[in-house]
């Protein structure tokens, strides 16, 4: 008995033997194990039923699996650090100009001083900028690759309990002076990623712009950041962000994160933070003499809220969420109508085998003795779809993400697969048993000996089957009306006018180290010219559609400034003809003009500050929130194109000559084949040799 393996010592346990023959430790087990085995030749004795059940449970369940990846990926999971949920994030809600609630949730440094101050014995407060792709290089500059950037406070590491793999991580001195450390911490994914995990990149040094930064080490575990989508490459510290953003309290560049301390609750923390808000907000307001009175009190409104974020925050997570949640919707429905396929297929099976039940019976089985071998067939069943479905969900999700993002700026979203996704994978299986297999099996249980021996009553109704059926029709419904609102909706942003062209339209995004005279910006313009396949090059800050958006109030013959704020953008002479916007009116820009002075309105501006007149030549001023009025005139009137994104109505735009500021532009380059990205390398090799200063 000793030699014997544990393994068969178990077994014989299990079974009873060893022991009283009349105690069984588990008294079910001999007719669970001899139901699986049954059921397992029930299933191959009818092949084309049983794998036509299975594909159908296995597309809904991969379905359920991919979309229960993404939204816990995307809104659920908590962030790999101590203490999640006592992490909070501030954002600030005011009215719009229409009316609607208007949400942010960046501030300015200034502001985020004094509310650190003011709750730092309940809790720490983190400034964490959002996560940006930009251009870095190890070596030459011909070497440059892109990462993802993130300016962190430099408490963070102590604060969320995240330790140094390799190196060592940022404490709060590397973060108290303006540009003093320009040290750097990667993530540790990053450091597997790209450099092997290999301990030597300690203390290696890299340049983005003009700035070098040294590698003091590699944060441990699976941090990658606050947000859900992006996945940080390198942390820096908040005091290296340039154009004096630690000082401006007109720029507001990061979100403030709030850690509560063990047994405080966020109440209290809230009630502090709100006057420290409105005084910043008043003291605002009072350097801002050229404002609209209208405008200053919808600015003083402003609430402070403070929200959960033990999940992250992001753009990405913010604009998807409505998605995601439909998403589930719709895979639960699929889910549903797989199941009553598979149900009414179980029934009309269970039907046919009446006279087995009923001789079963018959020979003493009990009603939940016929249950259990119904059920455990079904359990096969959708064990084996779902593991079918499993492998679906594991290519699926990643298929998803990757639709989501561009080929110049991917989304990348971590999806493990681990304790949670495993669990909702049995918890599914078992509730999709439970949903098509326990009614056909009650009802296959309920057979009376005497009347399925004869050959059934041809009087009764298959009252389950119809029901099932009514379901499946039901749900297919709902399913239909829901994707035909979605493609109706999808229909209409894709065939809504832009204003503009984008066919054959190459966007070259541009930074340099500091601000670079507008001549060299035109030398590189025209060095694109020349490259062999484009038609036409010009410049602007930024393209249209990407986000990015500058405003002012509009002055007009000395009156007071409107409620409606204007874009504002600048860009060259050649923009409109490149970007196939109409001139409607008087002559375009030239490259004489200079700002402030001449620029185009689109025609919204024109119905907007000019009403019926005629809007050529007419001046009015655009006031910052500062209160300086600059002058412009009025040269010529082109069509209205959209600004920001394809959900916003058109506004008012102000096209003003190009000036460079901050070192960063993007050309437009037209090209005369349809591929434009087959050109991409050839266009960036031109502007880096044309040639910025240590680009």
């Amino acid at each position: 008995m000793l030699s014997m393996p544990l393994w068969s010592r178990v077994a014989n346990v299990l079974r009873g033997e060893g022991w009283n023959r009349n105690f069984r430790l588990v008294p079910w087990l001999d007719s669970l194990c001899a139901d699986a085995v049954f059921g397992g030749r029930q299933l191959l004795k009818r092949k084309a039923t049983s794998a036509a059940a299975v594909l159908s449970l296995a597309l809904s369940i991969g379905a359920c699996d991919a979309a229960f990846r993404l939204m816990d990926a995307m809104l659920w999971r908590p962030l790999p650090i101590a203490a999640p949920e006592r992490l909070y994030v501030l954002s600030r809600e005011l009215t719009g100009a229409g009316g609607k609630s208007e949400a942010g949730d960046v501030f300015a440094y200034p502001m985020f001083r004094q509310m650190r101050a003011t709750v730092q014995d309940q809790a720490e407060m983190i400034a964490i900028s959002v996560a940006n792709r930009i251009d870095l290089t190890y070596g030459s500059d011909q070497e440059t690759e892109k990462a993802y950037q993130q300016y962190v406070s430099g408490w963070i590491f102590d604060s969320f309990g995240i330790r140094p793999a390799a190196g060592r991580v940022f404490s709060e001195s590397d973060d108290l002076k303006p540009g003093a450390h320009p040290y750097a911490v990667l993530s540790y994914d990053y450091w597997k990623r790209r450099f092997g995990g290999d301990r030597s990149v300690i203390g290696k040094t890299y340049r983005a712009g003009n700035e070098i930064y040294q590698i003091v080490g590699v944060a441990d575990g699976p941090f990658t950041g606050t947000e859900p989508g992006r996945v940080t490459d390198i942390f820096v510290p908040t005091m290296m962000m340039k154009n004096n953003a630690i000082a401006r309290s007109d720029y507001q560049w990061f979100r403030a994160f709030v850690h509560l301390r063990p047994g405080v609750s966020p109440s209290p923390i809230r009630g502090k933070l709100r006057p420290v808000f409105q005084a910043f907000l008043e003291e605002r307001a009072k350097a801002s003499s050229g404002v609209p009175e209208r405008e200053r009190a919808r600015f003083l409104d402003q609430r402070l809220l403070m929200n959960p974020a033990s999940a992250g925050v992001s753009g990405t997570q913010r604009y998807y969420r409505t998605a995601l949640s439909v998403l589930g919707i719709l895979v639960s429905l699929v889910l549903f109508i797989s199941c009553a396929n598979v149900a009414n297929l179980i029934t009309a099976q269970a039907a046919a085998r009446q006279r087995e039940m009923a001789l079963r019976t018959s020979l003493g089985a009990g009603r939940w003795r016929l249950v259990q071998l119904m059920v455990v067939e079904c359990a096969l069943l959708a064990f084996i779809a779902a593991c079918i479905g499993g492998g679906f969900a594991w290519w699926a999700a990643p298929w998803i993400v990757e639709m989501i993002g561009t080929p110049d700026n991917p989304a990348r979203v971590i999806l493990p697969a681990d304790w949670r996704v495993l669990g909702f994978g049995v918890t599914l299986a078992f509730v999709v048993t439970i949903l098509f297999g326990l009614g056909p099996a009650l009802r296959a249980s309920g057979v009376k000996p005497a009347v399925a021996l004869r050959g059934g009553d041809p009087h009764t109704r298959p009252r389950m089957m119809r029901l099932l059926i009514g379901a499946q029709v039901a749900f297919c419904v709902l399913v239909l009306f829901v994707t035909g609102l979605f493609m109706a909706t999808s229909g209409r942003l894709m065939h809504q006018r832009t204003g503009f062209s984008a066919e054959r339209l190459l966007t070259l995004e541009t930074v340099t180290p500091q601000p670079q005279p507008d001549l060299l910006w035109e030398q590189v313009a025209a060095r694109l010219r020349a490259v062999p396949g484009v038609e036409a090059v010009a410049i602007c800050e930024w393209p249209l559609l990407t986000g990015g958006s500058w405003s002012g109030f509009i002055s007009v013959n000395g009156s007071p400034p409107g409620p409606v704020p204007a874009y504002l953008l600048s860009v060259s002479p050649e923009w409109r003809e490149v970007m196939k916007i109409p001139l409607l009116q008087g002559r375009d820009l030239r490259a004489a003009d200079t700002s402030p002075g001449s620029v185009l309105v689109n025609e919204a501006f024109a119905r907007q500050f000019f009403g019926a007149e005629n809007p050529e030549e007419r001046s009015f001023d655009v006031v910052s929130v500062e209160g300086q009025h600059k002058p412009y005139r009025v040269a010529g009137v082109v069509g209205d194109a959209r600004y920001r994104d394809m959900r916003e109505s058109i506004q008012p735009t102000v096209f003003f000559p190009f000036k460079a500021k901050y070192g960063r532009a993007t050309f437009m380059v037209r090209t005369a084949s349809r591929n434009a990205l087959a050109m991409a390398s050839v266009l960036r090799t031109e502007v880096r040799a044309g040639r910025f200063p240590r680009e």
